[in-house]
């Protein structure tokens, strides 16, 4: 990337210009794992889409260490090409995504040979099992090109090619929806075939953006790596934040699973991922933006210029504020509609999801601000803050809330576990944010 690309005076327009591709490619990328999911429901059972669920910690841990790595090193990149050490930022972007690529081949190599204890560790009963061992069986074989893909993902917008990000984005969810309708419709794999097409939608971007960093003539390209364990550690302490965000959705993800199945069996369970998939699709927006604008925050840090940075952080908020209240208007009024795509209206699934949707739409006032405040310290590679506001906001309120919320409330203490978390982290995340602003006065 060239340094002008981000030594700019942004305003509004052209700071949402410059994040927008990687909204859309996280808003897209949302959307095609609720179309997968929507496959699964109807054209296998409800079943099988709670497996989906109960399987889901362990993508939750790939993720996790895909991201740590990405978001982390896209902090140490972005501060070195703000610094002007652009030989050092193309060694080591070459370095982590070998690292992540490592990551994953072990993920896969543990993942088989222990298939059989994780998912009964994951508490798939005896109804879900033979769904969740399908599923997760044919989509470790792709964990290796998910790492990879992640860190791309998060790289081509400090590659200055933000774009592609959206397009391959585009075009992996075309290719999984076409290839669910195939293996699940016409080849009747069941949900073999939804891990197939999920799979084949990580591989695209992780074949193309290896092809695209070998050849690219830009400022990040690959090139001779150097062992530098300092770059590996700081990144993966920079990034602990997201790792710790993925790590906790398996265990929240595992508590919901848990508590519903106690109170409402395996439509609970459906119930509930229904939920979870549709608060995952509605915060990508949030995600998107955080992922956008953390190389301008991050090159602005390494060039020491407060001024712009104040400006930016500034307008970063105005946008957070406006779409938290445009996302929980959405899903207030539509969250009935988004559950009929996954079950029948006269279902118990969807009597049940759609109980839940007035309350759980509250969530998403205060988790916009929340999600970009731990990104943003991220991307001023202060990793220790950003971690400890995630580990509160998950493992401390949520995991909390989910625990004991029910015993009070029963099934609607399940719904108000997320709203009540994250009301709560919305004050610490402004007070955390208030210290740091004094810094740049």
């Amino acid at each position: 990337m060239h340094d002008h690309t981000l030594d700019q005076n942004w305003n509004g327009a052209s700071l949402l210009g410059f994040a927008l591709p990687t909204i859309l490619m996280m808003l897209f990328m949302g959307l095609y794992t609720v179309v997968d999911t929507v496959f699964v429901a109807r054209y296998v059972n409800t079943d099988a889409l709670s497996a989906v669920n109960i399987v889901c910690p362990v993508i939750n841990l790939t993720v996790g260490l895909g991201t740590m790595i990405a978001a982390g090193g896209n902090a140490v990149i972005s501060r070195k090409m703000g610094a002007g050490q652009t030989q050092e930022a193309k060694e080591d972007f070459t370095l982590l995504t070998l690292a992540a690529a490592a990551v994953g081949c072990l993920i896969l190599a543990a993942g088989m040979i222990w298939i059989d204890e994780v998912t009964e560790a994951l508490g798939a009963s005896g109804r879900l099992f033979p769904y969740c061992k399908d599923y997760l069986g044919t989509l470790l074989l792709f964990i290796p090109a998910n790492m990879v893909q992640t860190v791309f993902a998060n790289l081509f917008v400090t590659a200055g090619r933000p774009g592609m990000g959206l397009w391959l984005s585009v075009l992996s969810g075309l290719m999984n929806v076409a290839l669910d309708y195939v293996f699940i419709v016409l080849c009747g794999l069941g949900i073999r075939g939804a891990a197939l097409g999920t799979g084949f939608g990580y591989l695209l971007p992780a074949v193309w953006g290896t092809l695209f960093f070998s050849r690219s003539k830009g400022a990040l390209i690959f090139t001779r790596p150097k062992w530098k364990k300092d770059v590996l550690l700081e990144s993966c302490l920079n990034g602990s934040s997201e790792m710790v965000s993925q790590l906790a959705a398996a265990v929240t993800t595992f508590l919901f699973n848990l508590t519903m199945m106690g109170l409402a069996g395996e439509d609970g369970v459906a119930a509930v991922t229904i939920m979870i998939y549709a608060q995952f699709l509605l915060n990508t927006l949030y995600i998107g933006f955080s992922m956008g604008v953390a190389p301008v925050i991050g090159f602005n840090y390494g060039k020491k210029d407060n001024i712009r940075q104040k400006k930016v952080i500034r307008i970063c908020l105005c946008f957070v504020m406006a779409a938290s209240m445009l996302l929980t208007m959405v899903s207030w009024l539509g969250g009935p509609y988004i559950v009929g795509l996954f079950a029948p209206g006269t279902s118990e699934v969807n009597r049940l999801a759609a109980a839940g949707c007035p309350v759980f739409s509250f969530g998403f006032l205060f988790c916009g601000l929340n999600i970009f405040i731990s990104s943003m310290f991220t991307a001023l590679s202060k990793g220790k803050v950003s971690a400890a506001l995630s580990f509160l906001r998950t493992f401390v309120l949520l995991a909390g809330g989910i625990v004991w919320l029910p015993r009070i409330f029963g099934i609607t203490g399940v719904w108000l576990a997320v709203p009540a978390a994250e009301g709560v982290m919305c004050l610490i995340s402004g007070i955390c944010l208030t210290g740091y602003w004094k810094i740049l006065t």
